[in-house]
């Protein structure tokens, strides 16, 4: 990292200038890594102009990595450049660690007015979607966010959002509602640099979509998921042409991509990949990826293997931040030459422990989807077999090796890590369980109030419960 960030100095500066842009970071939530316009899906080919549009004119992934499977690690990796297990948000309804260092910290001490809208999964609550207390140990202030309009996880139109911690409900489609609150975070920091996260509730499930959005689709919940799918590009639409419309497009920065990968639904969300979302083969982990600066980065299709893990140190890097902005061990790297056409090198493979163990060193892949205890590692070559059909470690036994080799010391130096190696004090503060919400008292408390606000809302626990009193 500090050769990256001493090398890269004068190139960062020499292409933000005298002034810091605007950073927008969009996060779909299953969405796959076929279902996009410009893949060519067969519903959605002629339904996504907005991303289409911004991936003709930006920088356009085609190997771009989530850091895991499913959507709370790779939350947690876009925050701190690191593989999810070593921030205390290795699995689902994980909280991450207060004792690492956030892009949204940093960025804030920087001089960044920060932001967070819609879906958190970072606060270790299990459950449906559930607005965030004020009392919450672990709401997005806690990590660097001056301002927070979000929810404990997924929720679809006329959700009920925690704006800093009072209810709020809200009318319209939710990925609509969240550009509009992310666009008036802007306008009203027009002054100065803003640091805004947009994490959509959309595509998943359980798939509610304007009945506007689904003409022409599939009967059924698959039409619906798409339906949501063509909202969140709309939405996209309205972010970029607020941005117009405020005279700061061009100096914005929009990073668009999705927490894991697709689902297994009709048409294949995957494309012909293997796997879906929750597998560490392609389909599960491959995902849509565009970065968009107007006359700053060149539009480009890349196949340079890149990852949410990358996200953080990118930044850093662009903006000349201080080494010690990150922890000393940080899984990322800067992949800031891809913004003028360049090609970056990377020190070492992109590893990934979640739902097993995976390192992808340029088109070589090595794999175990099972447990750490007991790892058979198989060996792909992804430009030859994207669909990971033939294992060829017998063919390439000195490499195979080697990357075995890489993956137990992945494996020790993550051992460290959920032990607390990585942080000042060498160990983790703060537990890392994840509690349904409907068992925890601060919210058991507020349920009537969510009640109210929303009588038609009840979560299926909740459901039996009220079964239960009537009997």
């Amino acid at each position: 990292m500090r050769w990256l960030i001493i090398n890269l100095f004068f190139f960062g500066f020499s292409l933000i200038g005298a002034t810091r842009p605007h950073i927008v970071l969009v996060m779909a939530d299953d969405q796959g890594w076929a279902q996009m316009g410009y893949m060519g899906h067969p519903y959605l080919k002629n339904q996504m102009p907005n991303l289409d549009e911004m991936a003709a004119k930006g920088l356009r992934f085609d190997r771009f990595y989530a850091a895991a499977p499913v959507c709370t690690p790779t939350r947690a990796s876009v925050l701190t450049g690191r593989t999810p297990s070593r921030t205390g948000a290795s699995g689902l309804h994980k909280r991450l660690c207060l004792q690492e260092k956030t892009l949204s910290l940093v960025l804030k001490n920087a001089g960044y007015a920060t932001a967070h809208f819609g879906k958190w999964h970072l606060n270790g609550v299990k459950g449906p979607g559930m607005p965030i207390l004020p009392n919450d140990l672990n709401h997005p202030g806690r990590y660097g966010f001056d301002f927070w309009l979000s929810m404990t996880n997924f929720f679809e139109m006329n959700p009920i959002l925690s704006r800093k911690g009072k209810f709020e409900y809200m009318e319209g489609e939710s990925s609509e509602l969240m550009v509009r609150e992310a666009l008036q975070f802007i306008k009203s920091n027009k002054a100065k640099p803003t640091f805004s996260v947009i994490w959509y509730g959309s595509p998943h499930f359980p798939f509610i979509c304007l009945d506007t959005d689904r003409e022409g689709f599939p009967e059924g919940k698959h039409g619906d998921h798409l339906g949501e799918i063509v909202a969140m590009d709309r939405s996209v639409g309205m972010l970029r042409q607020g941005l117009r419309n405020m005279g700061v497009d061009k100096d914005t920065l929009i990073w668009y991509t999705s927490d894991n990968g697709g689902l297994e639904i009709d048409p294949d969300s995957t494309g012909h990949l293997r796997g879906f979302k929750g597998s560490l083969y392609e389909g599960g982990i491959r995902v849509p990826a565009i970065i968009e600066w107007p006359e700053k980065i060149k539009p480009a299709n890349t196949r340079f293997p890149a990852s949410t893990m990358d996200i953080m140190p990118t930044i850093i890097d662009l903006l000349n931040l201080p080494e010690d902005s990150m922890l000393d061990v940080v899984d990322g790297e800067s992949i800031l030459p891809l913004f003028k056409g360049k090609t970056p090198r990377r020190n070492h493979a992109i590893p990934f422990t979640t739902k097993g163990t995976a390192l992808i060193d340029g088109k070589f892949k090595l794999l175990s989807t099972g447990p750490s205890r007991n790892r058979n590692f198989v060996l792909y070559d992804l430009e030859e077999d994207p669909s990971e059909s033939k294992d060829i470690s017998s063919d390439h036994p000195k490499r195979f090796l080697r990357m075995k080799t890489e993956a137990e010391e992945l494996k020790a130096s993550v051992e460290a890590s959920e032990l607390g190696k990585d942080y000042p004090e060498g160990h983790v503060i703060q537990a890392q369980r994840g509690t349904p919400w409907f068992e925890m008292d601060a919210y058991r408390k507020q349920y009537s109030i969510f009640q109210r606000l929303k009588p038609s809302w009840n979560p299926p626990s909740m459901k039996k419960e009220s079964n239960k009193k009537k009997k």
